[in-house]
């Protein structure tokens, strides 16, 4: 857990500053930027402040700088308690900032590496959670586009907070107004991987357009990770893993672990259907189905289709080959300035 930053004493307030925000210690820095623990003089909290340096004319800088005011943007959208709060974002002398809610806990992707094991009704429970998160999102125009365990930050056993929209997708983003061209192909943003492989729907896999039913097929993923203790899929290189989300099933979590409700297994199945439109439609259904089985119910989803076909994969041109191995090099150096 982190320590409670304390107050800055006078010598270092001058110094130490960032618009009227007092930075106390850098807890994390990446490629482009850092983030601190500080405190808000205006209404004496604690605060953590994200900053990303703008002054650097590369185009791996201005990719980080659209990721990150997207990310203020999104995430300034919404109003959640499962979702990490943003309080301000500015510029001042050419370093980019966002001020959001001071977290402590821990990242569930470094729970999982951990080994940390969660009951069903825990899983149950933060995945309420979650999903009750992206419909307030998707209520709200936003589409995260990345939902992994490393974006969500666990401040309790069951409290889980997203957080990281740098790639959301939302009305006004940044990249739509200056009349930029839309994603093509949808899973690259100037020449770099958007999302975490291991995470992605099929349909960012093989470069197709996204909607909110991307954001159902993660949630899943992270439900199946948690389960199971293992991820839906591995790999030896990226343009496997990528070619067995877009075309294999996975084992059923209670084909894993027998000891797994079926009920829940139904629901992540369900949620990673390969087809976008055999998945739930909306968050509200899939948090519906969540609900019952929290209420005792032994099976939810009259609907899912556990019979449903593995899609075929397709003889493969030489131009899917080639895209194919470009995503797997990309993804080789996503483009993260900071995790």
């Amino acid at each position: 857990m982190m320590p409670i930053p304390s107050r800055p004493n006078a010598a270092s307030q001058n110094s130490n500053r960032i618009s009227r925000y007092y930075l106390v210690r850098e807890i994390g820095r990446g490629s482009f930027g850092a983030v601190y623990s500080a405190r808000d003089p205006i209404v004496d909290r604690n605060i953590a402040i994200k900053t990303c340096n703008t002054r650097a004319n590369t185009p791996e800088s201005k990719q980080s700088e659209q990721h990150f005011i997207n990310e203020a943007r999104a995430a300034g959208r919404l109003n959640h308690p499962n979702i990490v709060t943003v309080f301000d974002a500015g510029n001042d002398n050419g370093i980019a900032y966002i001020a959001m809610e001071y977290l402590q806990g821990t990242e569930l992707g470094k729970l999982n590496d951990s080994g940390k094991a969660f009951t069903t009704e825990e899983v149950a429970t933060i995945s309420w959670k979650l999903v009750d998160a992206m419909s307030h999102a998707h209520k709200n125009g936003v589409i995260h586009r990345d939902l992994n365990p490393s974006n969500i930050f666990m401040v309790a056993d069951t409290e889980p907070k997203i957080f990281d929209f740098g790639i959301a997708r939302f009305p006004n983003r940044l990249q739509d107004q200056e009349g930029e061209e839309e994603d093509t192909p949808h899973t690259l943003f100037r020449n770099n991987l958007l999302g975490t492989p291991n995470y992605m729907s099929p349909e960012q896999a093989t470069g197709k357009q996204v909607d909110h039913l991307t954001d159902i097929y993660s949630l899943g993923t992270v439900m199946y990770e948690l389960l199971t203790q293992r991820k839906p899929f591995k790999a030896d290189t990226t343009a496997g893993l990528l070619e067995l989300i877009a075309y294999k099933a996975p084992d059923a979590p209670h084909e894993v672990n027998p000891a797994i409700p079926l009920v829940l297994s139904q629901i992540v199945m369900k949620a990673m259907s390969k087809r976008p439109e055999k998945r739930y439609q909306s968050m509200e259904e899939m948090a519906v189905d969540i609900s019952r089985f929290q209420r005792g119910a032994s099976r939810v989803i009259s609907t899912y289709d556990d019979e449903e076909p593995e899609p075929q994969a397709k003889p493969r041109s030489p131009a899917l080959i080639a895209g194919v191995s470009f995503l797997a090099v990309l993804a080789a150096g996503a483009y993260y300035f900071l995790r």
